[in-house]
């Protein structure tokens, strides 16, 4: 172990994503296994700037990696987004002897974690959020968990919409990025999936496959939406539209925050353990400005600043096969 670092905290931070405590865990037991004195910020941040900070053990982590959120709280801060506010923050960690932290966040996670670094703060990040948007790594912790909660609750609106010959609009998470839809779209044979990397036509891509469908047999359907998707009225009118245009009953269902919670699944609590290990190992080396992320199922780390620079992609190939099989 490097005689630089002796002490360092952990944070959750943006919104929670199930195996967030499998990554806390981890990161405190490996941390003390390391011989390093590891502390819990709460709420993120926040608990930074105003100080709540707390020295954990081995027990402390007890019977939380089957648990979803986080023990440790998340909040938005918006005082550490300034110069003082992040002045209070350092002096926080000085307070306590923080030579180092591990953030577990998305993109605006890492934003303050480089801020930090920038200031002398040894920061090491981990992608936790459920929509798979980190465009650095292929897979972020609680996607997972997401996904089979997604799947599952489409399954069972399914058996309602296909005793009644309806139409389902189900809306899911996912502002920028499509990965939920698409994915669950596909688990859970949807007639239509709308995200918001690909413009949509009303009349072709819904319309027009409902009633090709409708020609060989097929009478109830399920439509798959990201929230980022743009139609006015949203979700709702959209059911409307459909219903006036084809004469089948639509229902709009949005799924909410169901999606974020949750006992994590064994994918998401392994991730996240071999992550909170690894971004403590890069800690005991003395480096930081570095987030974890996963590369062709391997554990890798990156610059923050690379990593934030990294364009995200979007599965078109993917894409393509779940409209030609959906019929």
């Amino acid at each position: 172990m490097s005689e630089k670092i002796k002490r360092i905290g952990v944070l959750t931070s943006g919104g929670d994503a199930p195996g967030m405590n499998a990554a806390v865990r981890a990161v405190v037991r490996a941390g003390i296994l390391a011989g390093l004195e590891v502390y819990g910020i709460r709420r993120g941040y926040s608990g930074l700037v105003h100080p709540d900070v707390f020295q954990m053990d081995v027990r402390s982590v007890s019977d939380i990696i089957h648990r979803g959120g986080t023990v440790l709280y998340t909040a938005r801060c918006p005082e550490f987004k300034e110069e003082a506010g992040m002045q209070k923050a350092i002096k926080t960690c000085g307070d306590f002897g923080l030579e180092g932290l591990v953030v577990i966040g998305g993109d605006g996670s890492f934003r303050g974690a480089r801020d930090l670094s920038i200031r002398g703060i040894l920061c090491v990040g981990i992608p936790g959020t459920i929509d798979n948007d980190i465009s650095s790594s292929d897979y972020t912790i609680g996607v997972d968990t997401a996904l089979s909660t997604i799947v599952s609750s489409v399954d069972k609106i399914r058996d309602t919409s296909q005793s009644h010959d309806r139409c389902t609009v189900v809306e899911v998470m996912g502002r920028h990025c499509g990965y939920l839809a698409l994915h669950s779209g596909i688990a859970a044979g949807a007639t239509t999936i709308l995200v918001p990397e690909v413009p949509f036509d009303f009349e072709k891509d819904i319309i027009a496959r409902m009633q090709y469908t409708q020609s060989i047999g097929k009478k109830h359907f399920i439509i798959i939406t990201a929230e980022g998707v743009e139609y006015p009225g949203g979700v709702a009118q959209l059911a409307k539209d459909i219903e006036a245009r084809t004469g089948v009953e639509s229902k709009a269902t949005i799924l909410g925050h169901v999606q974020r919670g949750g006992s994590p699944t064994p994918k998401d609590r392994i991730v996240a353990t071999q992550m909170g290990a690894y971004a403590v190992d890069l800690l005991c080396k003395g480096i930081g400005n570095r987030v974890v992320v996963t590369k062709h199922e391997e554990i890798v780390d990156y610059d923050i600043l690379e990593a934030l620079q990294m364009k995200a992609t979007f599965d078109s190939k993917l894409f393509r096969i779940a409209h030609e099989i959906s019929i």
